[in-house]
């Protein structure tokens, strides 16, 4: 699979190369022309960019210069390495001893992001909730009747025009060529998917946010960052004044403390109705089997109920955080709450791999979710527990080439919480399936009691969690979420959890039609 459609605007104005190496201080070599683009990997070159050809774990991007120019790539940027393998051909050339720092600039520069009024922006970090949050920033946006554009895990989007995701947040000279299509389409308001590794890795370089908005901090990713203080460091660069105005924090847990507490921004607390002193509240009013109704309120006491086609208050957290988020950059409270109320058609939002129920109004209801956290199985199982009337089973599998000492911490929150356990294949990446799988089983089978089945092919897993269950049970396939394909590591298999999902239901005899909401 590729790296997707390129998402650019469709006139750049022409940048001379000896004009954007002098801007930057960098030196620069061979004849000098004009480019339109930047670009970091082969696939998404366009003709009259810019290529940036930096060292990779294996190999070197010079090497793929050839390929580049001949998709229409004009000149480089590389390292004094890069260079040297250059030498003796008639090449524009920008060398910098770190090209990565100076991507943000370039594109910025390139794309005229740098210099002009943009649209209203804003950025969600944090382990689980980024992506539900963003789309909850979305739907508000366009509730209020803005043209919106968004870049989250799921999905990227810019007006009406949907392209594929493969990155949690893109490289910065795709987040810059982003932002300029949205200028050219009139978008108002842009919500942004940002990572911990986007944050350490400049992907968000000369990007300024108007809200930055924490969700909360988990065990993850430990296989990059080592534990939970570097991890919480990674994420507190979102909100420095380099990247975002002002800031939204929920406070639910200590490292949301924490992190307010070291905030280099003004930034304001949220959390649930019972916990840490805060300046926003939530609270859950009515859940339904499909949907909930919430309260948020202000720091000056107003509030807001709203409701919104989600479950749990894992989900409410994510809601009230984004409707903090556009309130704190001065939307009206009292607006939201009159087209997103209890009498209105709630947010019209639509979570892909969210909580996302896949089955029809009988028979087994069954929901797919792309956690991949000890936090994330334990929020997830505690919201459909209250709406499982009969067995709760579990289908659950993770990455590969990722922390391995969080499996079997997951596998026992699995077991604990769920009555029946499927361990199953998920992406394993460059990783051995089998092992992958081991410390998800470790955990589960620690649990005295637990039922586990250990079932490596993903159809199969989700065939025997139908044929174990009928009306009134529920199952939870957590890992696949909406992510389109598998990573088996030489080669990604396109993979659907949703499509899968269904296909089982039908075969065991159950329809397929719209969920009801009672």
């Amino acid at each position: 699979m590729g790296l997707g459609t390129l998402v650019r605007p469709a006139f750049v104005k022409p940048q001379s190369v000896s004009d954007l190496a002098s801007e930057l201080g960098l030196e620069r070599h061979g004849p000098d022309l004009n480019v339109t683009g930047i670009s970091l990997h082969t696939d998404l070159v366009a003709p009259g960019d810019l290529f940036v050809a930096m060292p990779g774990a294996k190999r070197h991007g010079v090497e793929f210069w050839p390929t580049a120019r001949d998709a229409g790539a004009l000149a480089l940027l590389t390292d004094p390495e890069g260079f040297e393998s250059l030498r003796g051909h008639d090449i524009p050339v920008v060398v910098a001893s770190f090209p990565r720092e100076h991507l943000g600039a370039l594109a910025g520069r390139i794309y005229q992001t740098h210099n002009r009024p943009l649209p209203s922006m804003f950025g969600v970090t944090g382990t689980n909730g980024k992506t539900s949050t963003a789309f909850m920033l979305d739907a508000l946006m366009r509730s209020l009747g803005w043209a919106t554009a968004m870049s989250t895990t799921a999905e990227r989007r810019v007006g009406d025009e949907t392209y594929a995701s493969t990155l949690t947040t893109p490289e910065a000279p795709e987040i810059h060529a982003m932002v300029a299509l949205a200028l050219e389409k009139g978008v108002r308001g842009i919500s942004l998917e940002v990572s911990a590794q986007a944050l350490d890795k400049n992907r968000l370089d000369g990007v300024l946010v108007d809200v930055a908005g924490f969700t909360n901090l988990s065990h993850d990713h430990f296989e990059d960052f080592g534990g939970m203080d570097r991890y919480l460091e990674a994420k507190a660069q979102l909100f420095t004044p380099r990247h975002a105005r002002s800031g939204v924090i929920c406070v639910d847990t200590k490292w949301g403390q924490k992190l307010h507490a070291n905030s280099a921004i003004p930034a304001l607390r949220i959390a649930g109705e019972s916990g840490p002193e805060a300046d926003w509240r939530y609270s859950v009013l009515e859940a339904k089997s499909a949907s909930t109704v919430f309260r948020v309120t202000s720091p000056e006491r107003v509030s807001a109920e709203l409701w919104a086609p989600i479950i749990g208050a894992h989900m409410v957290s994510n809601a009230a955080l984004a409707v903090a988020m556009l309130v704190a950059h001065g939307v009206s409270l009292d607006e939201i709450g009159a087209v997103n109320g209890p009498s209105s058609p709630g947010i019209p939002v639509y979570l892909p791999g969210r909580m996302e129920r896949v089955s029809g109004s009988r028979g087994p209801q069954i929901f797919v979710d792309a956690g991949h956290t000890e936090d994330a199985y334990t929020v997830t199982l505690n919201a459909v527990r209250p709406r499982t009337q009969g067995s709760l089973v579990m289908v659950c599998g993770t990455s590969g080439n990722r922390d391995p000492g969080k499996r079997p911490r997951m596998g026992a929150i699995a077991a604990q919480l769920a009555d029946i356990v499927i361990v199953t294949d998920t992406s394993p990446r460059g990783e051995d399936p089998t092992n992958v799988r081991r410390g998800l089983l470790e955990g589960a089978n620690s649990v005295p009691g637990s039922v586990v089945h250990e079932v490596a092919d993903p159809t199969d897993a989700i065939r025997l969690a139908v044929a174990l269950t009928g009306e009134g049970d529920t199952v939870l396939w957590m890992g696949q979420g909406s992510q389109p394909y598998r990573d088996l590591g030489p080669q990604k298999i396109p993979f659907s959890a949703r499509v899968e999902a269904q296909a089982a239901l039908r075969d065991a005899g159950w329809t397929i039609d719209e969920a009801s909401d009672v």
